[in-house]
């Protein structure tokens, strides 16, 4: 989704299942500047020593997110010990980015992300609920079974002591976004090294090899 919009079906493009490539092919044909691109310079990772780092940049407003979420969640099912994963919502797509940005953070303190990301999306894109501002957001909270309310209300306020460190990971994750240059959602940054979107893959499942290329990449130094 804007910055730049972009299509997650292979098929519209016309391009073979990623499944009818052997994978050591796909990988040879990988080019820097082609379907990822290297950054400039390095953006900051937080992953420990001896892992890499990949970072899914994404929106709550974004359809093709949405639509992306179930391969995504596969996909980082089965990481190596070796590779650190987050996720950071970036401050545009539709007119409320920073209530979207302060929704995934609270869920994140609560360590409730695993459980709710799903189901924020389908709220938004399949039952089409408008979730837009602070008050839709915390009704919607206050709906969600398995989920504290009153505790997601204390942290989800920027007057919080909690919601004011909210606000700094917003203010890192809009830095994190410039220095990536990301330029639509979904995509993914590797290692503070590499990035690859939709555009760039010419679609979200085959960014997902390459991002596994990469990390391989990265780990070689």
């Amino acid at each position: 989704m804007k910055r730049r919009d972009f299509s997650l079906a292979a098929t519209s493009l016309g391009l073979l299942p990623l499944a009818a490539t052997p994978l050591a092919q796909a990988q040879s044909a990988f080019k820097a500047g082609t379907d990822y691109t290297v950054l400039k310079r390095p953006a900051p990772v937080e992953a420990p020593a001896g892992k890499v780092e990949v970072v899914e940049f994404f929106s709550y407003n974004c359809p093709h997110c949405a639509h992306f979420e179930p391969a995504l969640e596969a996909w980082a099912k089965k990481l190596p010990p070796h590779v650190a994963f987050r996720r950071v919502p970036v401050p545009f797509v539709g007119n409320d980015p920073p209530t979207k940005q302060r929704l995934y953070y609270t869920l994140e303190l609560m360590g409730a992300v695993d459980a709710f990301q799903m189901k924020v999306f389908q709220a938004i894109h399949e039952q089409r609920q408008p979730l837009f501002g602070d008050a839709a957001v915390l009704a919607w909270a206050q709906k969600q079974p398995g989920l504290d309310a009153k505790k997601f209300a204390e942290l989800f306020s920027p007057d919080s002591f909690s919601g004011k460190l909210i606000t700094k990971k917003m203010e890192r994750a809009t830095e994190l976004t410039n220095q990536y240059a990301v330029g639509g959602v979904p995509a993914l940054g590797v290692a503070g090294r590499y990035y690859v979107d939709g555009e760039l893959a010419r679609n979200m499942d085959r960014a997902l090899v390459i991002t596994d290329f990469l990390v391989t990449e990265a780990r070689k130094g």
